[in-house]
């Protein structure tokens, strides 16, 4: 069995983050402590979108801090795992044509705030890993249906 990681190119980067709709970004405030927040986003093309209201994430996007986004998902079961991240300069999208389009994107939130901003990242370095799959780790069972009331 193989203990390698996968490496991953963008385009099995990018295809992955399709497949998912929480990640989770982070910045490094001056003082060197980190914040770590989660997100629902959606890929518009190579970008990621976020919506977010005014706090502490956009906060960090209006003091124009590096971001790095993170998305991952994996199978116990199967011990197999996935992990991308993508580092850029994040911006608020202002354009009112921009933010209507952005609006028609299936970008699904679990919260909804009536001041929220867009944000997008492109990112400049997009990087993932993956553990390969671990055949036979997975057992099943059948079990045969009875005639028998319950």
């Amino acid at each position: 069995m193989s203990t390698d990681l996968e490496t991953l190119d963008r385009a099995t980067c990018l295809a992955l983050l399709r497949g998912v709709q929480v990640g989770r970004i982070a910045w490094a405030e001056d003082d060197g402590t980190v914040s770590v927040l989660p997100v629902n986003f959606i890929l518009d093309g190579e970008t990621l979108v976020f919506a977010t209201a005014p706090g502490a994430k956009l906060d960090a996007v209006r003091s124009g801090r590096l971001l790095t986004f993170e998305a991952d998902d994996f199978e116990p079961a199967l011990r197999t795992a996935w992990s991308v991240l993508a580092t850029g300069r994040p911006e608020i999208v202002t354009d009112p044509g921009e933010v209507e389009r952005l609006r028609t994107l299936p970008l699904i939130t679990w919260i909804t705030w009536p001041d929220a901003s867009f944000v997008r990242l492109s990112p400049r370095s997009i990087t993932g890993r993956r553990i390969p799959l671990h055949p036979g780790g997975v057992t099943t069972e059948r079990i045969e249906p009875t005639d028998e009331p319950t």
